[in-house]
């Protein structure tokens, strides 16, 4: 399957994080295998916060994109349609919060996994894990919310 956010509505495919259509933007990718999404990302010199450790904003920036574009892929599922069908589901965070464990080091490839952590009528909450050589360097919580079709 592709990943969720080349399924997006186009008008919705311009956010920094996770749009497409960005030129300037990070293109994260959230795959969904029915239970967990998963997103590969490699930072690059432009995202440090200090000599090999990745800056902080850009783990947020990860989460939040993965973790709503996993809310949209469960919301999806819980309603039995392919992503991408119609009417479109899309969602905005609601909330987002970080806790940073380690320094994610600079170079390696970083693997983000986000799962649900509880639903509600409009709602997802999202809990999102990234490790960094096999070491969790964050975890997160994302609250998706979602938008009138």
């Amino acid at each position: 399957m592709s990943y969720i956010q080349s399924l997006y509505p186009p008008e919705h495919t311009h956010c920094y994080g996770c749009g497409p259509a960005n030129p300037a933007g990070l293109h994260v990718q959230t795959h969904w295998d029915g239970e967990t999404g998963t997103c590969r990302y490699t930072p690059s010199a432009a995202h440090m916060a200090y000599p090999g450790v990745v800056y902080g904003g850009l783990i947020a920036c990860l989460m939040d994109c993965h973790g709503i574009g996993t809310a949209i892929a469960a919301a999806y599922q819980a309603e039995g349609r392919p992503v991408g069908s119609d009417p479109a589901i899309n969602m905005v965070t609601g909330n987002l919060s970080v806790t940073y464990k380690l320094p994610t080091p600079l170079g390696p490839e970083l693997l983000l996994e986000a799962r649900v952590k509880r639903e509600f009528p409009r709602k997802m909450l999202i809990s999102c894990e990234l490790s960094a050589e096999g070491k969790v360097t964050a975890v997160g919580e994302i609250l998706g919310v979602r938008l009138p079709s």
